[in-house]
This record gives structure tokens, C-alpha cells and sequence, in this order.
């Protein structure tokens, strides 16, 4: 079942519309006029799709990283690698469900896939805590890009996550700390990091597990510092001008690669990844490979040094 964005609502009429028109069709005499205008309305929203998705402002790109029907971790893992086994556990506390993690292959080669995992209904979003991880987490995905390390496997991480989880457990155990220490195991390993955010990217949450050789963001992806209705919270005290916190905040992914935080912009079926998840597979499959053999020529020094010498840049940015 396709959910809409409120900005679609004019959409979900002419193609709700298509569908009643042939769910009578079917025991009608008039099948072929029916099925005529049917084709007609689907030619409309086919152009009303395209022109929505045309020039998405900031916030309804936000929305549009949030799609509940976007492709999540576990799909990608199950498009794109085989022979996947998880690993699980952070050896010391306990196994955070909202952090997928193990050993794969990706065309054949093995490497170490991590990622965010926010659920696909109500059951599993409360078991993965909705994507934000705690520091058991993070110390899981420092032990398996350690693993990584010493046995010489490139590693992918997918990003999508609101952030890191605040709660005071979370906090109690280390969070900042977890976080800190899993961007700093981002900075050391002498293997390929290709990292891609497939909707969210949120805060260290995201920067945990994006430090890496090359960051790839789907088009309508986002990547920001804080969210834009914690911005407003803290700057206007008003979560409802997230708007304009969008527009401030320049998390798209094309402000992103104008400001060189982002390497490569990868497009998106018409109306967004979650109308087309073959072809969003497809693409990222593409990248992944591309960015895998660019990296894979280098030695483990020259890894870590460009990939120091890459974040060190950002800081002498102009904004």
C-alpha cells in the first residue's frame, strides 16, 4: 500500500481514483471505456508526479527521507549482498537491535556491511528502537570494523537514522563517548569505507558511521547536524517553523556535495526510492561497485591519510 506526504494529496486523488475505476471494471460491460479513462488518469499522475518531485524544497525533502516505504537496511542487504551472516553483541553490555550488522559478500568480494535499521511496522520499529542507536551500538560497529581492519574487508555502512538515541540509559552507558569512538575507528581503519545515506542522517548518530573514504547520498536524502524541528525548538522556540530550519540548515544532498560533504549525488526513480526500490538497488549497486574499485587500488596507509586529510579540509570550507 502506498503512503502519501501531505504534499501529495492531490496525487493520491487521481491515482485512488485509477483504482476504483478499475476495481469496477472488473465486473462492468464497459471494461475497455473504463480502463480508458483509467490510462488517462495514470497519464496525469505520471505528470503530476514528475513535476512535484521536480524541485523538492529542503522540508519536503526531509519528508520524503522519512517515507516509511523507502527501502531500509535490511532490504539492501538482502538486494544487494549474499552470504550474509550477522554478528551480534557489543561484547560487554548487550545487542541493540536498531544497529544490523556482519559479514557479506558484494559481487562476490567479502565485506562488512553495517547500517541502521529502523523496522517496517509498528512490531518491528519499537524492537529497533526506530533507527536511533544506543551505545552498545556503536561499540558493536567499532568490534566489527575492527574485525574488518584485521582481516582486510572493505566495509559499507547504510546510514538512516533520526540520531542517537537520548534516553537516560543511553547516557548512563557512554553514548557520546560509543559515538566519538566509532567516528575515531571510522579514522583508523587501513580497509575501503564507502558509506551511503539512504534517508536520514542524522547528527553523530549518522557521523558515526559516515567518516568515511567516500559518502554517498541518495538524492532525496538528507544530512544535518540536528533535525529541523530540533532546530527550530532551540533557535525559535517553535518546532513548527522546521521550514525555515530546513532551508537554513543546507542538509541536501545537493547543498551537501556543492559543500563537499557529500562525494556523489545518486538519483531516484520519479517520485522518490520508495516507488521504485529495483531501480534505487540498481543505482546504489552501481555506485558501490564504482567507489569499491577506486578505493580498493590504494594501500591501508594512503587510506588513512586521505581520509584524515579529507575531513580535515572541510573545516577550511567557506560558508
Amino acid at each position: 500500500m502506498q503512503n502519501y506526504l501531505d504534499f501529495e494529496k492531490p496525487l493520491s486523488e487521481i491515482e485512488g481514483k485509477a483504482a476504483e475505476l478499475r476495481a469496477m471494471a472488473a465486473n462492468s460491460e464497459d471494461a475497455l471505456d473504463v480502463e480508458k479513462e483509467a490510462s488517462a488518469l495514470d497519464a496525469k499522475a505520471k505528470t503530476m508526479l514528475a513535476d512535484l518531485y521536480k524541485d523538492l524544497n529542503p522540508w519536503r525533502k526531509c519528508q520524503v527521507a522519512r517515507h516509511a516505504n523507502r527501502p531500509h537496511c535490511q532490504d539492501y542487504i538482502n538486494a544487494l549482498f549474499t552470504e550474509y551472516t550477522p554478528l551480534q553483541g557489543d561484547r560487554n553490555f548487550a545487542d541493540d537491535f536498531a544497529i544490523m550488522g556482519g559479514l557479506a559478500r558484494f559481487n562476490d568480494q567479502p565485506v562488512m556491511v553495517i547500517g541502521h535499521e529502523k523496522g517496517t511496522d509498528t512490531a518491528s520499529r519499537i524492537k529497533r528502537n526506530f533507527g536511533m542507536a544506543r551505545p552498545e551500538g556503536y561499540r558493536k560497529a567499532i568490534r566489527l570494523m575492527e574485525m574488518a581492519d584485521k582481516f582486510g574487508l572493505p566495509i559499507i555502512t547504510l546510514v538512516d537514522t533520526p540520531g542517537a538515541y537520548p534516553g537516560k540509559g543511553a547516557e548512563e552507558r557512554g553514548q557520546s563517548e560509543a559515538i566519538a569512538r566509532s567516528t575515531e575507528k571510522c579514522l583508523q581503519v587501513g580497509v575501503p569505507l564507502i558509506s551511503i545515506i539512504t534517508g536520514e542522517g542524522g547528527s553523530g548518530g549518522a557521523v558515526a558511521f559516515a567518516t568515511s573514504d567516500k559518502l554517498l547520498m541518495l538524492e532525496h536524502s538528507v544530512y544535518s547536524v540536528i533535525s529541523p524541528e530540533g532546530c527550530a525548538s532551540i533557535l525559535w522556540k517553535d518546532a513548527e517553523k522546521m521550514r525555515e530550519a530546513a532551508e537554513a540548515l543546507r542538509l541536501t544532498a545537493q547543498d551537501l556535495e556543492k559543500l563537499g560533504v557529500a562525494d556523489m549525488v545518486l538519483p531516484e526513480p520519479v517520485g522518490g526510492a520508495q516507488r521504485d526500490h529495483a531501480a534505487t538497488f540498481e543505482t546504489v549497486r552501481s555506485a558501490i561497485e564504482k567507489a569499491l574499485g577506486e578505493l580498493s587500488k590504494k594501500k591501508p596507509a594512503n587510506l588513512i591519510k586521505s581520509r584524515r586529510q579529507k575531513f580535515l579540509d572541510m573545516g577550511s570550507l567557506s560558508l
